[in-house]
């Protein structure tokens, strides 16, 4: 069964604050993708597992419905409060149980969230909604991160990944699907024309503030604030004064670069 992890309230509220839209090199990938295809008509897009939405309003711009599911209702909520264009919708439902007919969708995308799913059931609806010469195109971003920022990024990567692999600890199981580049997700896609991107580079602008929230709305990080508060409430902040120490900078306003590998499966339903 699909696992929920992003539930509480103050949680989708972190989430909705400091996740990132997917970035130009992703989302390049995907529009070269349904160029290669002939994508056409464009006119129903769905993300699953939209979270608070970042991903569906890339693809607003390109469709003339986009609908955004989440099996979370308050991430659902967030979505909804955030300001969207007319011809997104937002709808709670499991990603394994689509309210989409058969073969209606044009392009059926997932960001940073297929891992969640159960995939086997999840591969059935995607079969099922994805219409003859659609697309699908799901991503996620790696553990494979970087912090860029004048001549000491070596050294504010290394603080920031010293941080990760505290909280890597508490990762849940399925996000061996994220270490292990999607591979298995991969490999139960249904469409022979198929493939698997390892190596899409974004350069992410951010803030010290940015990426120390980016950590909070992480769910491995939401496990350790429940196992044991107080270690988990001084680690980001001892990691903030980390970095701006050796940035030289009193501010977390800071705005520095934030470098994340993608993994993209870009699949293809045939005519």
């Amino acid at each position: 069964m699909a696992t929920q992890m992003f539930e509480g309230r103050g949680h989708a509220a972190v989430y909705q604050k400091y996740r990132f839209s997917p970035g130009e090199e992703l989302q390049g990938a995907i529009l070269g993708y349904l160029r290669e295809k002939g994508t056409n008509p464009t006119e129903l897009a769905v993300d699953v597992g939209c979270g608070s939405g970042q991903g569906t309003l890339f693809l607003a711009e390109r469709f003339g419905k986009v609908v955004g599911t989440d099996i979370s209702q308050a991430q659902i909520q967030e979505a909804k409060a955030a300001p969207s264009p007319p011809n997104v919708s937002y709808l709670v439902c499991p990603a394994e149980e689509l309210p989409f007919e058969d073969a209606s969708v044009d392009l059926l995308a997932s960001f940073t969230a297929a891992h969640w799913f159960d995939i086997e059931k999840f591969m059935r609806e995607v079969s099922r909604v994805v219409r003859p010469g659609g697309c699908v195109a799901i991503s996620t971003y790696t553990v494979d991160m970087s912090l860029h920022y004048g001549t000491c990024s070596e050294k504010l990567t290394q603080i920031f990944r010293e941080t990760w692999e505290q909280l890597l600890k508490y990762s849940h199981s399925r996000v061996k699907h994220v270490l292990e580049d999607y591979k298995e997700i991969f490999e139960a896609l249904p469409f022979p024309d198929k493939k698997r991107i390892t190596d899409i580079y974004d350069k992410i602008p951010m803030t010290v503030a940015g990426v120390v929230g980016y950590l909070e709305s992480a769910s491995p990080y939401q496990v350790f604030l429940k196992n044991d508060p107080e270690a988990a409430k001084t680690l980001l902040p001892e990691m903030e004064k980390r970095l701006l120490e050796v940035m030289g900078v009193p501010s977390p306003e800071t705005p520095l670069e934030f470098w994340v590998r993608h993994v993209c499966i870009l699949g293809h339903k045939e005519a």
